[in-house]
C-alpha cells in the first residue's frame, strides 16, 4: 500500500469515526432533551369531548355528546364499539376525534361504552349484549327524543353487532352505517382469520370464564410482534424532542393497552359461530332462538372500510353489501388502517365528511 492509498484509508476512517460521533451526539442530545419534555408533556386529551351519562344498565353505559351546532340533525346516531377495546379511539385526541367532527358537521351523537367485564359476567351472551343492552339503549333513545328511528353505526366488532340488531328491529333503525366491520370470516386475507380456525374456544372460556385482557391484547400484538412490540419504541426515540408527536404516541399506547376482559359465553358464540363456522354471512346464524337474516336489513346501508386495514381486510367487510336486501346501499373505502380509519388526519378531511353527508342526505328520504 503505497502512502496515497494510505492517506484516502486514513482519511475514510476519520470521516467514519467522526460521522458515528456525530451521530451519536445527537442522539445522546435527543435524548436529553426528552427527559425535559416527558417531564413537561400533557397528553391527558383522551375523551374530552363534552357529554353526559344519559343511560346505564348493568356495566353499559350511554353517553350522548353536546351538540356542537345550532340546530343538529333531527334523527339522532348511536355508535357502537366493539367490546375488546374501548370506544374512546373515536375521541383519541381533539384534532383527530371522529365524534368531534361528526358534531361540527352537524350530527347528534350517542355512545355506549360497554364497560369492563369481571367474574360475574362469564355468562352473559351476545343475545343479552344486543338485545337487552344495545336494545335497551335504543329504545331509550327513541323514547326520549320522541322519535320512532334512529341512525345506527358502528365500528368493528360493534358493526356486526349492529347489523344483527338492524336485522332484528329495521322498524326502529332509520340508516345503518358500518364501518371497518367483519361480517364474512371465511377469507384468507388476515393472519387472525386464519388463527381464529385453530384456536380451541371452549377450552379457553371453560378455563377462563371471562378471559383476561391481556390475552386478547397479546393476540392482536402477534400479528404483528416487530412493529407492534419493538420497532414502534425503537422509532419513537426520534420523536423523544417533539411534544406533539410523542403526545400522540402515548395517547395511542394507552388505548392500545387499555383491553378490556370478554365475558366468556359471549366470547364462545362470537368465536365459533361467526370466526370459525361463519354462519352470519351463510344465514345460519341464531341469536339464542332467532335466525338471523340479514336480508331483513332493508333500511339504507353505508358500508365504510379501510383498504390499508390488516386486522379486519375489505374482504370481510365488503360481503355485507350483497348480503342485505336494501336497496340503496353504497360502500365507501379510504386508504388508510383499522384505528385510523377513526383516528387520523384522513379521518378527519375524509371518512367524517362522507359519514355525515350520507347520513344527513338519507335522514331527509
Amino acid at each position: 500500500m503505497n502512502a496515497a492509498t494510505m492517506k484516502d484509508t486514513a482519511k475514510q476512517s476519520f470521516e467514519m469515526y467522526k460521522s458515528a460521533f456525530e451521530s451519536a451526539f445527537r442522539y445522546q442530545e435527543k435524548l436529553s432533551k426528552g427527559v425535559e419534555v416527558f417531564a413537561n408533556l400533557d397528553y391527558d386529551d383522551i375523551n374530552k369531548t363534552p357529554k353526559d351519562l344519559v343511560f346505564q344498565i348493568d356495566k353499559m353505559k350511554l353517553y350522548h355528546y353536546r351538540p356542537l351546532v345550532k340546530n343538529p340533525l333531527a334523527v339522532p346516531v348511536m355508535i357502537t364499539y366493539a367490546l375488546m377495546n374501548k370506544q374512546y379511539i373515536m375521541d383519541i385526541q381533539q384534532d383527530k376525534s371522529f365524534v368531534k367532527r361528526l358534531l361540527e358537521l352537524g350530527l347528534d351523537l350517542y355512545i355506549v361504552d360497554w364497560g369492563y367485564p369481571t367474574a360475574e359476567d362469564m355468562y352473559v351472551t351476545m343475545e343479552e349484549y344486543i338485545e337487552d343492552y344495545m336494545g335497551a339503549a335504543v329504545d331509550f333513545i327513541r323514547q326520549d327524543r320522541n322519535v320512532p328511528q334512529i341512525n345506527l353505526l358502528g365500528k368493528c366488532q360493534g358493526g356486526t353487532f349492529s347489523a344483527i340488531y338492524a336485522s332484528l328491529h329495521p322498524e326502529k333503525v332509520k340508516n345503518l352505517v358500518t364501518v371497518a366491520a367483519p361480517f364474512d370470516f371465511d377469507i384468507q386475507d388476515g393472519l387472525l382469520f386464519k388463527w381464529s380456525k385453530f384456536m380451541d374456544v371452549d377450552l379457553l372460556v371453560d378455563a377462563y370464564g371471562v378471559l383476561p385482557g391481556d390475552f386478547l391484547n397479546n393476540t392482536f400484538i402477534m400479528l404483528s410482534p416487530y412493529n407492534l412490540a419493538i420497532g414502534k419504541y425503537i422509532n419513537i426515540v426520534n420523536s423523544f424532542d417533539d411534544p406533539k408527536a410523542l403526545g400522540e404516541f402515548l395517547r395511542m399506547e394507552k388505548w392500545l393497552f387499555d383491553c378490556p376482559a370478554q365475558a366468556g359465553e359471549n366470547y364462545r358464540t362470537w368465536m365459533k359461530d361467526l370466526w370459525q363456522e361463519n354462519k352470519l354471512i351463510k344465514g345460519e346464524f341464531r341469536l339464542g332462538d332467532k335466525k338471523i337474516n340479514l336480508k331483513n336489513i332493508t333500511m339504507p346501508l353505508l358500508n365504510v372500510y379501510g383498504t390499508k386495514d390488516n386486522l379486519i381486510p375489505p374482504s370481510a367487510s365488503i360481503p355485507l353489501t350483497n348480503a342485505v336486501g336494501s336497496k340503496d346501499k353504497e360502500e365507501a373505502s379510504f386508504a388508510v388502517g383499522h384505528a385510523g380509519i377513526v383516528a387520523s388526519s384522513l379521518s378527519q378531511k375524509e371518512v367524517t365528511p362522507k359519514i355525515a353527508g350520507w347520513i344527513k342526505d338519507h335522514c331527509k328520504k
